[in-house]
């Protein structure tokens, strides 16, 4: 693990790495606030209605940066290094940094100038971070009118189903080929309806695992102690390592021959029940062999033919395309990754997967030269529009409520939740990291403090509209994902209910439509000891009942019930340990604190009364 660089510092090191791809494609500009690496207006198919935008950590180039051009990517947003990007950053690429001109909300949807056609199709690899984030930014974009769909690539087989879980398959190398292919067919001037359903055929025929000799150091970050878990022993190779050091499925001594038969089992081996994630059944195959950054091109000559003659030999599998090259690296990782694409019907009325992967696209990333044309045109067109949406001008919808017996109420739950941090803070030091009571104090106190200068209007949407930034910009972490998803189809869906009294009735049905989009975004329902396990309960006695209180008692129950409840997502699964019987789930006492509140049920020494 060597920590030697030449740019020690990260901030640094991404931006002007960003910086470079403008200047090897001059069809490429950045904008570096934001961290988007986007098309110039102009370069690329004039047909083209829909577009594709990817991203996620740095450190894994040359995706996705150097992956957006013609017949690829329109634009890519990238995180600092091994981190997901921010919702903002995502939301500002989805609204501001492709062409919309294909697909106003306002066309009538017949095709002419692609009113039903354009859009955005959003790719994201399967880790919880990214999922979220991006999740947050699809779901306001299309708050705001825009037609985007989300495609999340889980292709790695590394982990099995029994270790993965609800969180399922991490997202690869295999997703650039879902990006060369879905690119090519929105080049061609394809609607979004039928860019995103080859998009998921592809990732759902992928499967890909990985293998290294060693852990990579990230710039910026210590190096760890010499006999560190990080470090593998000398002939030692991690099988299915994760692209950002996450541990494999095993550590072995093997050479290279074993290695490739071990790692061609984990992926066509169909009586290993845990990881026959695919059949491959069609008699067309494409092999990528994927460079993790840091081995010479000589070995990889040398681990493709490995790969490709033990294909034939064991599974009678010659591909009818191998692709080989750096496409998606761990930093200077000191190994390499094996994807296969079972080829299958597009059922697009053509081309199909094999003609679109040979499609001609144009950028450094993928293995194609920038074209004479590029370089002569001198393109310096940039997008500048302002990506922000203005919290002041949201029209009044008609959604009436007493401003003043809300603002009470909501007062309440937001001091409820301040008051009970000590407690969360408890409960999340036991079986968490312990910063989930403040994550949620910050949030409430940021909201009261909003509340006294503006005091609720009494019209449900502007009001739900006014705090949801506030939510994204002082809660942060996995929750504070959640929370900005939930608020934001809260406040889509409150649009959807007309005018009129904002009963509990209303509010109920509201929040139960939030409930179906957070589902798409999050795996975690109730009984997996989560902030859900609060939230379900409340939502469904509010919709039976239309008892504020009735609901609050019935997520404090709920809530209670984590205790000795075990994980099946977010970081307790990490932890181990028995700490999961002592206290109940710090995500759902914190929620349930607030709907508490809300009915005006005040904390009382370790009891809760009623005011």
């Amino acid at each position: 693990m060597s920590s030697k660089h030449f740019l020690p510092s990260p901030t640094h090191l991404v931006t002007t790495s960003l910086h470079s791809l403008t200047l090897t494609n001059p069809g490429l500009a950045l904008d570096t606030p934001n961290k988007i690496v986007y098309r110039r207006p102009g370069y690329g198919p004039a047909s083209q209605c829909t577009h594709l935008i990817s991203g996620g950590g740095s450190g894994h180039e040359p995706s996705f940066g150097a992956m957006v051009g013609p017949g690829l990517l329109s634009a890519a947003v990238a995180g600092s290094i091994f981190a997901s990007p921010s919702a903002e950053q995502v939301r500002a690429a989805i609204m501001a940094r492709v062409d919309h001109h294909h697909h106003h909300p306002r066309d009538d949807g017949d095709g002419q100038g692609g009113g039903g056609k354009g859009g955005v199709l959003v790719t994201v690899m399967n880790y919880t971070g990214d999922v979220l984030n991006f999740g947050v930014g699809v779901e306001k974009a299309r708050a705001a009118g825009v037609r985007v769909e989300m495609v999340v690539v889980g292709d790695d087989v590394g982990v099995g189903r029994a270790k993965a879980g609800k969180v399922g398959r991490r997202g690869v190398a295999g997703t650039v080929l879902v990006h060369k292919i879905a690119g090519a067919l929105a080049a061609r001037g394809r609607g979004l309806d039928e860019v995103v359903k080859v998009a998921r055929l592809v990732a759902g025929n992928l499967v890909s695992v990985g293998a290294s000799l060693e852990h990579v150091h990230v710039p910026g970050r210590a190096k760890p102690d010499g006999d560190a878990a990080e470090y593998l022993r000398d002939g030692e190779v991690e099988i299915g390592m994760g692209i950002h050091n996450e541990q494999g499925s095993s550590r072995e001594v093997v050479e290279l021959p074993d290695l490739v038969g071990k790692m061609l089992a984990q992926m066509l081996d169909q009586s290993d029940k845990d990881r026959a994630f695919l059949k491959v059944n069609s008699n067309e195959v494409v092999l990528l062999v994927n460079n993790l950054g840091g081995v010479s091109v000589l070995e990889m000559g040398g681990i493709l033919t490995e790969v490709a003659t033990q294909l034939e030999k064991s599974y009678n599998i010659r591909p009818v395309r191998i692709l080989s090259g750096t496409f998606m690296t761990s930093l200077n990782g000191l190994g390499f990754s094996i994807s296969l694409l079972n080829v299958v019907n597009t059922d697009i009325g053509g081309p199909g997967m094999i003609e679109l992967l040979d499609s001609p696209c144009e950028a450094t990333g993928w293995p194609s030269a920038i074209s004479k044309r590029t370089w002569e045109e001198k393109n310096t067109a940039t997008r500048e529009q302002d990506a922000s949406l203005g919290g002041d001008n949201i029209k009044a919808s008609g959604l009436r409520m007493d401003g003043a017996i809300a603002q009470q109420a909501l007062t309440q739950a937001l001091e409820t939740v301040v008051a009970i941090e000590p407690e969360v803070t408890r409960y999340d030091t036991v079986v968490g990291d312990g910063d989930c009571g403040i994550g949620l104090k910050r949030g409430a106190e940021a909201i009261l403090k909003h509340l006294q200068s503006h005091p609720l209007s009494g019209d449900a949407v502007v009001d739900v509209a006014t705090i949801v930034p506030i939510v994204e910009k002082e809660m942060d972490g996995t929750s504070g994902a959640i929370y900005a998803i939930f608020l934001n189809a809260l406040l889509a869906s409150l649009r959807s209910q007309g005018q009129g009294e904002a009963s509990p009735k209303v509010w109920a049905s509201a929040l139960q439509q939030s409930c179906e989009a957070l589902s798409k975004y999050t795996p975690a329902r109730p009984g997996d000891r989560t902030l859900i396990d609060a939230l379900y309960p409340f939502v469904q006695v509010l919709e039976k009942t239309g008892d504020v209180k009735k609901a609050a008692e019935a997520a404090q129950n709920a809530a209670e019930g984590t205790k000795g409840m075990k994980a099946s997502l977010g970081r307790t699964v990490y932890i181990g340990g028995s700490g999961f019987e002592q206290v109940p789930d710090p995500g759902a006492w914190g929620l349930a604190g607030f709907f508490l509140g809300l009915a005006g049920i005040k904390k009382v020494d370790e009891g809760w009364e009623k005011l």
